[in-house]
């Protein structure tokens, strides 16, 4: 241990950030995940929430998870490989595959565990994967346990895909996993050109969703749906953390890809099984989520509403057209001290700084909520404009008048 913790100890990045006063993680919220939480005793506005519908409060959520509990119990005591399999379990994968137009679905305890188990779990030593260079730290862990010859590629560039996959020997499995829409940059990835390749260099296509179900595509089915591509991807996946308000993953496909992920992916084999809580939880969600389109009309106009104001401010955007939306400060202090001082403000907001992102590309990440009013809006992006000009981030002429 004394070799370990003199090594651990040198790890001192998060003390000096905590002693300049910049320290931006762990901030303990005392309410529930609302577009108003309290921090401190003190009423914060969240725009750094992944709740897009603004689920998380919804009564009917709550009162599914609390019936499930009186009828199920609070945990599953086992994988469902093994004893933890649940009639709700059947009954979201179904729901799932469904809504995503697939033959079938299975769920994982968390979404990091989708992506761990499935991704490690379909190629081998002498297949191929290929990743773009902004995917999910998730996707890049089951890429490592697969031992596949792993190809990344520029961001969302598809001249860089293709060269990749021209350097895959055509016999052997090739698999593009990609995010649906980027989790920090907010952009939506170019789907079609990717099914184009897919067809031609005969490779398969997985898709992660976690940030674009609830958000993009037919009642909120995601990416594919979102470009009319549902019968092209082979895999999709989706978290449950996110729109859904609960917590867990699931990965849809043709029957045969989950039966064989059913008995081969460890994340799911060697894992407890979702709560009864969080199932129910998100079969609440997806009955919510199809009944009232109107939450996610309401969250593309706000969505719409911020990138044009943003953008007249000064804002550097970058590629977003979803309610992710990053503010580019392009440095790591910058980013920092911003943050800290908008929690001040009463904004809360999310910095991502290197080694996250190249320091070039350090930023403040905005998201909004279904459940957000142009009124908190407003009030948030008045006081980021405040706090930009404090700094000097805008991109605009530090003389322009607003």
């Amino acid at each position: 241990m004394g070799i370990l913790k003199d090594r651990l100890s040198n790890y001192d990045a998060p003390q000096k950030a905590m002693q300049a006063g910049i320290y931006p993680y762990f901030r303990v919220i005392e309410s529930d995940q609302d577009t108003e939480v309290i921090i401190n005793g003190k009423k914060v506005l969240m725009f750094g929430s992944n709740s897009y519908l603004g689920l998380t409060c919804h009564p009917k959520v709550k009162e599914a998870a609390q019936q499930a509990i009186a009828k199920y119990g609070t945990g599953c005591a086992g994988s469902r490989f093994l004893n933890g399999t649940l009639d709700i379990h059947i009954e979201l994968e179904d729901r799932l595959a469904s809504l995503l137009k697939k033959d079938a679905a299975i769920c994982f305890s968390t979404g990091f565990q989708v992506n761990l188990g499935v991704v490690s779990a379909l190629t081998g030593r002498n297949d191929y994967l290929l990743l773009d260079e902004l995917d999910h730290a998730s996707i890049i862990e089951g890429s490592r346990l697969s031992y596949s010859k792993i190809f990344k590629y520029q961001h969302n560039d598809m001249l860089a895909l293709e060269e990749k996959l021209r350097l895959c020997e055509r016999d052997k499995v090739k698999l593009i996993v990609v995010d649906g829409i980027f989790s920090m940059e907010g952009d939506i990835v170019n789907l079609p050109e990717i099914i184009r390749l897919a067809g031609q260099y005969d490779a398969a296509v997985m898709v992660d969703d976690a940030h674009a179900i609830g958000v993009i595509g037919e009642n909120g089915a995601g990416t594919a749906s979102h470009f009319g591509l549902s019968d092209a991807v082979d895999l999709t996946m989706g978290t449950f953390s996110k729109s859904l308000a609960s917590l867990g993953g699931f990965i849809a496909a043709d029957k045969e890809l989950i039966n064989y992920l059913k008995h081969n992916a460890r994340s799911l084999i060697f894992s407890a099984s979702m709560t009864p809580a969080s199932t129910a939880s998100v079969l609440a969600a997806l009955d919510i989520m199809e009944a009232e389109p109107e939450r996610l009309h309401h969250l593309w106009d706000l969505t719409n509403y911020a990138l044009k104001v943003f953008k007249d401010h000064g804002f550097d955007t970058g590629m977003s057209e979803t309610p992710i939306i990053p503010l580019f400060i392009r440095d790591n202090i910058k980013a920092l001290n911003m943050t800290r001082l908008l929690l001040e403000d009463g904004i809360f907001v999310n910095p991502v700084v290197s080694p996250a992102v190249p320091k070039e590309d350090s930023l403040i990440r905005f998201s909004l909520m279904a459940t957000h009013t142009f009124e908190q809006l407003d009030m948030a992006i008045s006081k980021i404009v405040k706090t930009a000009k404090k700094l000097n981030v805008l991109t605009f002429d530090k003389e322009m008048k607003f």
